[in-house]
């Protein structure tokens, strides 16, 4: 990730988008560009075009907060890009949008007990701890079983993003696959604007973009947006097709690191599949508890074990 390419193409990638007449423009003959000329831009934000061309060449460093305004209002950004926009200007100043120093490496916040007992607290809902990285570090009982496709057999550290790109079993897992490729790159790309440095991001983008045509595709449109909340639909292996609303609450302890939390509408169909994979999550660990007991009270058929019965 270079900080003045994504200026630069995040710049030309918007005003390439916006027609004149989205901007209350007349558009007149012989136009060479697909949307707005650095021209139009620079006077519906009252700036110069020799400046405006400085910023799209990704010279943002020392930008005021009121010509990022009004460089948002002329693109007519929304506020995922708007916010976007200030990070990477933020950034090229060497200070983030908060005012804080850089954010450190987060600790993992899956090691806190507390955590995990909120998590358990859930029980008619899917919840898990996801950090910037799409990572899924930690859920509760009914999250496991609803993750069974992206965990897999454990090992590597789960994340999101590489089972969207990279496991095929994600074409079935999430029927509207398009949209959630789409959504998971812009929500990195938001993150990438805001700590450009992180260096597990870079190496995820760099990983990704190696391996996933759709991927790359995706990482070079620079759409960026924020979870937050919405619907979405899945079709679990075990149970079939659910659709659910789901909430994203940011862990004030632990910058970077999110809980979210899936519920169905109640009474619908939705929540009767949800009843359904709760039913067998729960067999699945009592038939767990079932197999560490039996292992527990096995009788000690070792050396030791022998020469004590003796």
């Amino acid at each position: 990730m270079d900080d003045r390419a994504d200026v630069r193409e995040f710049l030309m990638t918007r005003r390439a988008r916006l027609t004149p007449e989205l901007a209350g423009l007349t558009a007149g003959p012989n136009r060479r560009v697909a949307g707005l000329r650095r021209s139009e831009v620079a006077a519906l934000a009252g700036v110069s075009v020799e400046y405006y061309a400085k910023l799209e060449r990704g010279a943002i460093a020392g930008a005021s907060s009121t010509v990022l305004d009004a460089i948002a209002r002329a693109l007519q950004l929304d506020e995922a890009e708007r916010t976007h926009l200030f990070d990477l200007a933020r950034a090229a100043d060497g200070v983030p949008l908060s005012g804080r120093p850089r954010r450190r490496a987060a600790k993992n916040p899956a090691t806190r007990p507390s955590l995990h007992w909120m998590l358990d607290a859930i029980t008619d809902g899917i919840a898990f701890v996801r950090n910037t990285h799409q990572d899924l570090l930690a859920t509760n009982e009914l999250g496991r079983a609803f993750y069974s496709p992206v965990i897999g057999d454990g090992g590597r550290t789960p994340n999101l993003a590489r089972f969207q790109f990279l496991d095929p079993a994600s074409r079935d897992f999430y029927p509207d696959w398009d949209v959630f490729a789409e959504m998971c790159v812009s929500v990195m790309r938001a993150e990438a604007g805001r700590d450009p440095h992180d260096k597990g991001l870079h190496d995820l983008v760099g990983e990704l973009s190696t391996r996933s045509d759709a991927f790359r595709t995706l990482w070079g449109a620079h759409n960026v947006r924020t979870h937050g909340t919405g619907t979405k639909r899945f079709n679990h292996p075990m149970v079939g097709e659910m659709t659910f609303a789901y909430e994203e609450l940011a862990i004030t302890a632990d910058p970077g690191h999110v809980v979210l939390v899936y519920t169905a509408e109640p009474g619908s169909p939705s929540a009767e599949r949800l009843q359904l994979l709760a039913n067998w999550a729960a067999s699945q660990r009592e038939a767990e508890q079932r197999d560490a007991a039996a292992v527990t009270n096995e009788p000690d058929t070792s050396e030791a074990g022998r020469a004590g019965g003796r």
